[in-house]
């Protein structure tokens, strides 16, 4: 069973840098997609970056340069690393993995069947 808890979200002024997590159980990197995704209050859920098995990673035009991507495969946890952010990248962010064998386009959310709780990131102007 994949379990996904985030973690490391807070409140950070523009400019500013925060790092989330998620850890993830009932998961092997080399096998699953895995993708962050955020949703901002009023707006839909977007992708911000996705990883797919082979290691290709891409990342919403929005905050390329600014985040990335990396992982800890001893403590099978996905990191973000969020730099320079702006008051637009404020939202709940979600990691989300897909089933094994990442079916289907990997930066389609319809990939995706496993979610987090979601961590808040805040970003003050």
């Amino acid at each position: 069973q994949v379990q996904l808890v985030e973690s490391g979200g807070g409140s950070v002024q523009a400019g500013g840098s925060l790092r989330v997590s998620c850890a993830a159980s009932g998961v092997i990197f080399s096998v699953y997609c895995m993708a962050w995704f955020r949703q901002a209050p009023g707006k839909q859920r977007e992708g911000v970056t996705f990883r797919h098995t082979s290691g290709l990673t891409t990342y919403a035009d929005s905050v390329k340069g600014r985040f990335t991507l990396s992982r800890d495969d001893a403590a099978n946890t996905l990191y973000l690393q969020m730099n320079s952010l702006k008051p637009e990248d404020t939202a709940i962010y979600y990691c989300a993995a897909s089933g094994p064998y990442c079916r289907g386009d990997f930066t389609s959310p319809r990939t995706y069947n496993s979610w987090g709780q979601g961590t808040q990131v805040t970003v003050s102007s």
